[in-house]
């Protein structure tokens, strides 16, 4: 890491004011972010949140309609062959040769970023092993399972030993094993000092990896800090359960008018720092235990909800 940016907790991404109009949607809007060197970048939101397109932008595909951003300090726009060279993508869709085996795919791609022997074999041969890809490395891709796909795409993204690594949901599709597998691997870039900007709608995946998070509305960024921090910010418990509008009022009169709620169909989530009270209350206004009640601790997917009122499950 020969950068000093590389070398610190400053801005490794930029955005200023940047926006991106498709027509007449505008997909992202007058967007401010900053990503800080040597961490784990969280891009959070729902289908149509503009994560995508903001990625897009970032590593120099798609050009803002406005906006600046910067990339280890320089403008994409017009230094976008120089920035691409210190970083590494893996998209939604996976970009693999499939007749060919994960060994050959790495080194075919090692070639595009202009590797050369003996440097070329020792980076292959090293992430066949740190994407656990050796009992499959020399069978065609088109035999693989999409765990194994997935790994491959992840590696080939790493073989120019990028500075940066782009993740556009990594994870989605695959089984818990393989997601767990996936993100040790994660752990370990970002420990060895790479920085990851990752998007997911997954947000156990966000809370477990990301350092911080900016979670993305309409092309809007609507809350950005350190999951921990955001889920304090709301309440350390939250209470589910079901109830018709009639029934909330009743229930909940005269206890917690100072709590935050949210309704989603039928089920209502009260965000509480004690929850005990509450229970006990609507115990007594319920006449006994017969109505189920959840007690959890906050999530990050309670921030989300709390925000927008809508889920993230469903796409990104």
């Amino acid at each position: 890491m020969d950068s000093i940016l590389s070398l610190s907790n400053s801005p490794i991404i930029e955005l200023h004011s940047v926006s991106k109009q498709f027509g007449d949607r505008m997909a992202v809007d007058n967007l401010d972010l900053e990503v800080p060197a040597r961490t784990c970048f969280g891009l959070l939101g729902p289908n149509g949140a503009g994560k995508t397109t903001t990625l897009r932008m970032i590593y120099g595909v798609t050009q803002p309609s406005s906006g600046t951003i910067l990339v280890f300090g320089m403008d994409i726009s017009r230094n976008s062959r120089a920035v691409r060279a210190r970083l590494g993508v893996t998209l939604q869709q996976n970009v693999l040769i499939e007749a060919l085996s994960p060994k050959e795919n790495l080194r075919v791609f090692g070639r595009y970023h202009l590797l050369h022997e003996p440097e070329l074999s020792r980076r292959a041969e090293e992430l066949i092993d740190f994407l656990e890809l050796r009992s499959h490395a020399d069978v065609p891709v088109k035999r693989l399972s999409g765990g194994f796909q997935r790994r491959l795409a992840i590696a080939l993204s790493l073989i120019n030993g990028p500075e940066l690594l782009i993740l556009d949901e990594p994870t989605t599709g695959l089984d818990p094993a393989v997601r767990l597998a996936l993100w040790s691997r994660i752990r370990e870039l970002r420990a060895s000092g790479t920085t990851v900007l990752v998007t997911t709608h997954y947000m156990d995946e966000a809370q477990r990896l990301c350092d911080r998070v900016a979670i993305v509305s309409a092309g809007k960024v609507i809350r950005a800090g350190a999951p921990a921090e955001l889920i304090a910010a709301l309440a350390a418990e939250t209470i589910e359960l079901d109830c018709s509008i009639e029934e909330e009022a009743a229930l909940l009169n005269g206890f917690a008018a100072d709590a935050q709620c949210l309704r989603i169909g039928q089920r209502v989530m009260i965000y509480l720092e004690d929850p005990s009270g509450l229970i006990d209350h609507i115990r007594r206004r319920d006449q006994g235990d017969r109505r189920p009640i959840i007690v959890r601790p906050t999530n990050l997917e309670d921030v989300y909800l709390s925000l927008t009122g809508t889920s993230l499950e469903g796409g990104s």
